[in-house]
């Protein structure tokens, strides 16, 4: 758009766009451009004479170019709109004792407007459930996205390069990072409270050629909190046998389950799915996370607190003198907490955690570059599950897809499906990408006496994953097709979520 946006929103707001099926354009020597996405209608032009008090010049645009500026005016409109006392933002303040919160948009804050796009993008986040805000540092401009369904959309246009330096500074200091140190990557944290809810926050910022980028990772516990009813174990995507082999795993007296899989790819919802099936109150359950993210009655739950030298090992090493039957380690991050973790599931407990690898297989590799013992660890597993989230076709718009036997075959996808494949065609209810929602596919890796066995006796660890076998039979991409063929998802969406084999 040409021109000052901020004074085309003052003489024509978005409403008015929306109403009457225009957008403006700029204004030149005191006329303003118009857009109109159907016939020009002299009537229209004096009714929005009369609203906004200029002349103005109606242009004909296509129905595409029309839509696309209607979405920009609008995105643009959220960045500057204030936010209102009741949905104000307060940050929580940790003393080291207690919790203080402190008014965001306080008025001692020297930059408002920097303040108020801050409030704006993370309420905004916050409605569309977004994971993870985006900040990249152009020549001209700042992009800021939104990572939705595991996808990166533009949150609103491109920013004014002028806007940087305060706004990346603003996050630092909500993160108590150092404003001053601009050449080397910054990770921290943030808490923020709006109206009753709380919201975790990490932010890491690296340094890039035009400036700091930044990503901010959402982590909101009223989104695990809607899926509470949701969580079973049957309504989580896995096959018939799959779910008979995960079930056995985790009610096992003794042992180790691990989920591994990418960030945000559902491996916390699946660990809580299989902690509430089992919560029967006649054991103890004891967790350690970072953070906490949806509390489960009944079980003791203790936050990360790397400030207070809190870390998983040392909390795991404290958890183990609490007699817990059941233990749920948030994440393996090093050699020291897998080998106490390893330690813990031989010595009589059920424990659950998160490794982060690529597949079932890579689980035992990874166990084994950390230092872990690889006797004890085939000893303690139980079952591994690699798991992943694919995006599922919007019900409104989904219709068959005209697809080619080349491109199924070049997907490595079966060429009969030609006629049978579907995909959404984009629609209001999906904000026009033809996919509503994600399902999880997984692959089960279970842990038998035969490999064991193999191991013992000297077996090597690549042959032993070349004789172990999933269960069912079923790796991540056969999952990921079985929704193809159910018509869930489309051909883009498993290609972009598992490997090509």
């Amino acid at each position: 758009m040409g021109g000052d946006n901020s004074d085309l929103l003052k003489l024509f707001p978005v409403d008015l766009a929306t109403t009457s099926d225009t957008v403006p354009s700029h204004l030149e020597s005191g006329v303003l451009h118009v857009l109109c996405g159907k016939k020009k209608d002299i009537f229209l032009q004096q009714k929005l004479e009369l609203i906004s008090g200029v002349p103005v010049k109606l242009i004909l645009a296509s129905e595409d170019y029309f839509l696309q500026r209607l979405r920009e005016y609008q995105k643009f409109q959220d960045q500057l709109k204030g936010v209102s006392d009741e949905f104000r933002l307060e940050i929580v303040v940790d003393d080291g004792d207690v919790e203080k919160l402190q008014v965001l948009d306080s008025e001692s804050e020297a930059d408002g407007s920097i303040v108020k796009l801050i409030n704006t993008l993370v309420l905004s986040a916050l409605k569309k459930n977004v994971s993870d805000i985006h900040i990249e540092s152009n020549e001209n401009s700042v992009a800021v996205k939104y990572r939705i369904d595991g996808v990166l959309y533009p949150a609103t246009v491109d920013l004014d390069k002028a806007y940087h330096s305060a706004l990346v500074s603003r996050l630092k200091v909500m993160s108590e990072l150092d404003i001053a140190e601009r050449r080397v990557p910054q990770d921290g944290r943030f808490k923020l409270r709006v109206g009753h809810r709380y919201i975790d926050f990490r932010i890491s910022i690296i340094p890039g050629l035009y400036g700091e980028n930044v990503v901010v990772r959402v982590l909101d516990n009223q989104v695990i909190r809607q899926q509470e009813s949701a969580m079973s174990l049957d309504l989580m995507g896995f096959s018939e046998e799959q779910i008979y082999v995960f079930k056995a795993a985790i009610r096992e007296p003794h042992g180790m389950v691990l989920v591994t899989g990418p960030t945000g790819s559902g491996k916390t919802t699946t660990l809580y799915s299989a902690l509430c099936s089992i919560n029967s109150g006649e054991q103890k359950i004891i967790t350690i996370e970072d953070p906490v993210e949806y509390q489960l009655q009944g079980v003791m739950q203790i936050p990360v607190n790397t400030k207070k030298g809190l870390g998983f090992a040392e909390g795991l090493r404290s958890i183990l003198r609490h007699d817990p039957d059941k233990i749920l380690v948030g994440e393996i991050r090093d050699s020291e907490t897998a080998e106490i973790a390893v330690q813990s599931a031989l010595t009589g407990h059920l424990v659950f955690s998160t490794l982060h690898a690529n597949s079932a297989f890579d689980v035992l590799t990874r166990l084994k570059n950390m230092g872990v013992n690889l006797h004890n660890c085939l000893a303690a597993l139980n079952c591994v599950v690699s798991q992943r989230l694919i995006r599922v076709n919007c019900v409104y718009c989904v219709k068959p897809h005209n697809i080619t036997e080349a491109v199924l075959k070049d997907s490595n996808i079966d060429e009969r499906l030609v006629g049978h494949v579907r995909k959404g065609a984009g629609c209001e209810h999906c904000s026009f990408t033809g996919y509503s929602g994600r399902k999880m596919i997984c692959e089960v890796l279970k842990i038998s006496q035969n490999l064991r066995e193999r191991l013992a006796a000297d077996g090597v660890l690549a042959d032993l994953i070349r004789h172990a076998e999933l269960v069912g039979g079923l790796d991540l991409r056969g999952a990921a097709i079985q929704l193809l063929k159910s018509g869930l998802t489309s051909v883009e969406e498993v290609n972009r979520v598992t490997f090509h084999r």
